[in-house]
């Protein structure tokens, strides 16, 4: 409780109640989740990337990622409650529950874990689960997550300080591919309804090298390719790119594209963002999206690939 108390003292000093639109928050307030920022306004996630330099090899990355076919951005969620990944909100007075561990038990951070017997479980083969410890500020994520009736079953895990800058250990995984948290780059529908994302999203590629770049660490590939993007390669919208012609849930999301952009997270299908699971979402309106070229992103030099 006593990190609830610290947090709370800055949030009611920099926004009044966490509410608040996104209008009225300082240009350098972090995202908010229940009485957490995500992350410091430091933190890559939370970063702007609108100035940074055009990685030297950002053609040849943008033409790898689209090599397969799929050319166009694509929201990868919407209105039917099968799409996106769900997460809930917990308080500090969450039971804490044990966690078993099947496949990557020697990567990941140990139990128990305040993970509800009821946590929503993403839809399809990976079974993330994600919990946010609202009134401690931490998040936790599972892959290939079953409630056991006792506690949890997850192929991999990982703890994550909200109030913290702290990257995993290099080379270790998360509950995703690039060792990276989930929750940050989810597009969120009230963050979008407010009318500002301050973050950049997660994306998935089909194929990546045996690389990664920070905040990532850890990658998924044997493939030695150096147009191949790397884990945690960050992309952006460009800024020649003409965006007027967008208009309600994909403009707001373009916009932080433009100003945030997006990181490799995970082997996928290639230019899908990840979005948070809720029935509001509008899915004409973000079939806009599916307008927008891979080539109208510009790979950003962020740090150098650890391999």
């Amino acid at each position: 409780m006593r990190r609830f108390v610290q947090y709370s003292l800055w949030l009611l000093m920099v926004v009044g109640i966490v509410t608040v639109r996104a209008e009225h928050l300082p240009p350098d307030a972090p995202p908010i989740v229940g009485n957490c920022p995500v992350f410091p306004a430091d933190n890559p996630w939370n970063q702007d990337v609108s100035a940074l330099p055009v990685h030297p090899n950002s053609d040849n990355y943008i033409a790898s990622i689209s090599q397969y076919g799929d050319e166009y951005l694509h929201a990868d969620f919407g209105a039917d409650p099968t799409y996106g990944i769900p997460y809930v909100v917990v308080p500090g007075t969450q039971p804490l529950v044990p966690i078993t561990f099947t496949e990557y038990g020697d990567e990941s951070d140990p139990g128990p874990y305040p993970v509800p017997p009821d946590a929503p479980v993403e839809a399809g083969s990976d079974h993330h689960v994600l919990v946010i410890d609202g009134d401690n500020c931490v998040l936790y994520e599972m892959y290939r997550a079953e409630f056991t009736g006792e506690g949890w079953n997850a192929g991999s895990a990982a703890v994550f300080d909200l109030l913290s800058n702290r990257l995993r250990p290099d080379y270790w995984t998360s509950a995703d591919a690039a060792g990276l948290p989930m929750f940050p780059g989810l597009v969120r529908y009230d963050e979008v309804q407010s009318g500002e994302i301050r973050h950049a999203l997660r994306f998935t590629v089909q194929e990546t090298q045996r690389g990664f770049i920070h905040p990532a660490s850890h990658f998924a590939s044997s493939s030695d390719d150096p147009n191949l993007p790397p884990m945690g390669l960050r992309l952006r919208l460009r800024a020649d790119y003409d965006i007027s012609g967008f208009t309600g849930d994909a403009r707001v999301i373009l916009e932080a594209l433009r100003r945030y952009g997006m990181i490799v997270a995970d082997n996928g299908t290639s230019w899908y963002i990840t979005g948070a699971t809720d029935s509001r979402w509008n899915d004409d309106d973000l079939n806009q999206l599916k307008t927008v070229p891979g080539s109208a992103f510009e790979a950003v030099d962020t740090g150098e690939i650890i391999h």
